[in-house]
Parts: C-alpha cells; structure tokens; sequence
C-alpha cells in the first residue's frame, strides 16, 4: 500500500508544489429530469378569473412560463441507511392570451404549482456542527447547532408551455389541484389578488396549462479534501486605471472584440462558399482527408471533379471538411 498524502510540500513532482486541506461540498448523489407535466391548473388573478367566468368559450394560446419560487425539504429514508427524501415544490408564473368572440387578446396572468419527489442518497454524519460565522443584525450564528443533513440544491431550467385551455370546473386535473396557502413572494409577483376559491362553492371556470421542464437535484454535504496545489493565485488583469477619465475612450474602445454573434444568429451556416460536400469529422473521407463533392457527374473530359487535384475541398486552407451538408 503506498504512503498517504500528508498536507505539505510536494517534492516529487515539480509541478505540484503543495499538497492543501481545503473545506467544500462533495456530491454524494444526483439526477437528471426531463418531465411533461399535464393538466396543470393555474390560479388566476381576480381579473383574469372573471374574464374566463365571462368568456369559457374563448381560445386560449400560450405565451411564457417563469419559475418563480422553489421550496425544498430534505428528510431521512425509514431502514435505509443514507438515503434522504428530496421534496421539491415549484412555483411557476403562467401567462396566456386569450381571443374572445370579438377577436380582441386578453392576457390571463396566475401561477401554477407542481410536486416533485425523489430519493437520492447522501451518506450519513452524526458530528453536530457549529460555526462562528457572523451575520449582521441576526443571533450569533455559533450559539446556533445545524443538524448534519446533506443540503439539497435544485438547479431547473424556466419551463416551456406546450398547450394551455379553458375547463369546466368539474374537469380533474393532472396534478395537484387545490392548494390553501400560497407564499408572500409569490402574490408580490402579480400587483393584484390571486383567486384560489373562485366564484360560489368553487364552480367557475379554470386554465389549465401543460408544462415541459428540464432539472437537476443533488444531496451535497460538507467535507475536507487533500488538493494539489499547483502555486498561488496571482491576479494579471491590471486595474490601477480603472475609473480613470484620463484614458483615451478610443483605445478603450479598440480593444473590444468585434461581436460576429449579433450579426450572425447561432447555428447560422458560416461555411465558405463552394460548390463541394465532404464527410465529417471521425469518418474515414473526413478529418482533412479526400472529400466528395456535393454536385455528383463527371467534370470536363470525363473525370470526376472530386478526384480533381483543383478540388477546392482539398486545398489545405479549406475548413469545409469540418461540416456536412
């Protein structure tokens, strides 16, 4: 078995010059989620409820979902030794545009909320942990003991609406249709009252909307890691200047790169202009090598012009061996 790494000096290697402790967050667990979330009912501002009571004949078509607020519980898994249960609850805002019989858009504003739950393992502490970390104009936080949970952290993409409609109220949604108690921060978002019990004896119409979102979750929990340490961190940008009005704003302004990305949209076709097609990257005509012109037939006097030494897709110059057509 070969020595253990002790922090220090690293001799050995010249690259490495110290071996350090350093504290951070490991990764004990993850996983990735791609979901259509369907019938997902929508509370409605007061205006927007009355306009769907008035009109439940209306079209409706999407417009933009934002994810607005996101709650987060993490609890141990009963006989199984490490895992912990991952609650999450979303809050989305939805916004819609609704055509009535004269034609004239209306705008339906409102939040929905889904539920997501999965089990994902994060390994096991029984050390209680304090920290003299100070904050300011709050209790001391090393009076204050943290319970030795991995962390939960939810990273989740703004979804994208794929159909929206108008219901009666006897339709059964897809997910969780009634909900008692929303968050100030939520109701902050919209300026006006959110409806959750519209109409009498909740028998008005509702908006339910279909959801596409793409999330990761994972369990972290604190640890110390033997790092190599290759030198110190020296910074090289030079900021003695900044703030200056003594600088040329035109030297400042000559060393702004010139942004291409404006003016060409991404996945714009930026190929050279030519009339040859050559195969990519990895396979056995690609890589540089002999190409195959896009316009087949043979060329002047019988030949093929991809066996031509004038071949523009020969030329070492040419970068269109790295697309396809």
């Amino acid at each position: 078995m070969s020595e253990r790494v002790m922090p220090g000096p690293v001799g050995a290697n010249a690259c490495v010059r110290e071996a350090v402790c350093i504290h951070t967050k490991k990764v004990y667990d993850s996983c990735k989620s791609k979901e259509c979330m369907r019938d997902i009912r929508v509370y409605l501002t007061r205006q927007s409820q009355q306009y769907i009571d008035a009109h439940p004949d209306a079209a409706v078509k999407p417009r933009e979902a934002e994810l607005l607020f996101v709650q987060i519980d993490v609890e141990k898994v009963a006989f199984n030794r490490g895992f912990y249960s991952v609650d999450v609850r979303f809050f989305y805002r939805i916004e819609c545009d609704a055509y009535g019989t004269l034609g004239r858009a209306e705008m339906l504003r409102g939040f929905a909320v889904t539920d997501k739950r999965v089990i994902l393992f994060g390994s096991e502490g029984g050390a209680r942990i304090f920290s003299s970390r100070y904050v300011s104009n709050d209790p001391d936080i090393q009076l204050a003991e943290r319970a030795n949970r991995p962390e939960a952290v939810v990273e989740v993409l703004d979804p994208i609406i794929l159909d929206a409609k108008v219901v009666e109220p006897t339709y059964r949604c897809g997910c969780c249709c009634s909900i008692s108690e929303v968050p100030s921060c939520i109701t902050r978002c919209f300026g006006e009252d959110i409806d959750l019990l519209p109409g009498d004896n909740n028998l008005s119409n509702r908006l339910f909307v279909t959801l596409g979102q793409f999330s990761i979750i994972r369990l972290e929990r604190d640890i110390q890691l033997l790092m190599p340490a290759y030198d110190v961190c020296l910074p090289e940008k030079d900021c003695s200047s900044a703030g200056n009005d003594t600088e040329d704003p035109c030297e400042a302004f000559d060393r702004f790169a010139f942004p291409f990305d404006e003016f060409f949209p991404a996945g714009g076709d930026r190929r050279p202009s030519n009339n040859c097609c050559c195969e990519p990257i990895g396979h056995p005509g690609g890589n540089g090598g002999p190409c195959a012109p896009s316009i087949p037939g043979p060329g002047p006097g019988g030949q093929n012009p991809g066996a031509s030494g004038s071949n523009p897709c020969n030329h070492p110059n040419n970068n269109c061996c790295k697309h396809c057509c």
